[in-house]
């Protein structure tokens, strides 16, 4: 059954209220909804505590069209060809904005090898998206949009930030809820399970 658009908010915030009981991200107000990190913010093992989950292994990358604030389009299973890293996150979201750094500097390091695809959840103020990157320092990652939070209900996930790891033929490898650490050890493992 498919949901109406007038349904997916309700839905939305159900999710998101769910992930702020088991430790995700919790919701965007006017309000600060969580401690928010600031430029230069260091990872902590509580912000970057997040869950792999490898039973999705194989589905097809999702056949969604992204949108940037000029209104550029990117088809997702146009990028088949290079393992593709997409993370989801928001501006509202203390541990999305911890990893922002080190996504960029892991999109910098691999550019031949990796693409790095962030898409931002924010269902407001869409327009400001590039210039909160710009302003911390983030140089590599794109400012793509997602407003009606499609691929959060793709992926059924209430935890921001959310990362799923495609491989070169598009298909999942894993994905990964909640902070990770993408400057760590483990993360060149979890990558090389893509290049099987």
């Amino acid at each position: 059954m498919l949901l109406s658009r007038s349904l997916k908010p309700v839905i939305l915030g159900y999710t998101l209220a769910a992930a702020l009981i088991l430790g995700g991200c919790d919701r965007q107000s006017s309000e600060t909804a969580q401690p928010q990190a600031a430029v230069g913010a260091r990872a902590d093992n509580k912000s970057l505590s997040g869950t792999l989950d490898r039973s999705h292994k194989g589905a097809p990358i999702p056949d969604f069209t992204l949108k940037d604030a000029k209104g550029t389009q990117l088809r997702l299973p146009e990028l088949e060809g290079t393992p593709l890293l997409i993370n989801l996150w928001a501006t509202w979201c203390g541990p999305c904005v911890v990893e922002l750094p080190m996504l960029d500097k892991l999109a910098a390091s691999n550019p031949d090898t990796l693409r790095v695809l962030t898409v931002s959840q924010d269902s407001t103020q869409t327009d400001k998206v590039g210039a909160f990157l710009s302003n911390r320092g983030i140089e590599k990652l794109e400012p793509w949009l997602d407003p009606e939070n499609d691929l959060s209900f793709h992926y059924q996930t209430g935890t921001l930030p959310t990362t799923i790891y495609y491989d070169g033929k598009g298909r999942e490898v894993w994905r990964f809820a909640g902070g990770h650490d993408w400057s760590g050890a483990a993360t060149a493992k979890m990558l090389a399970e893509g290049l099987k």
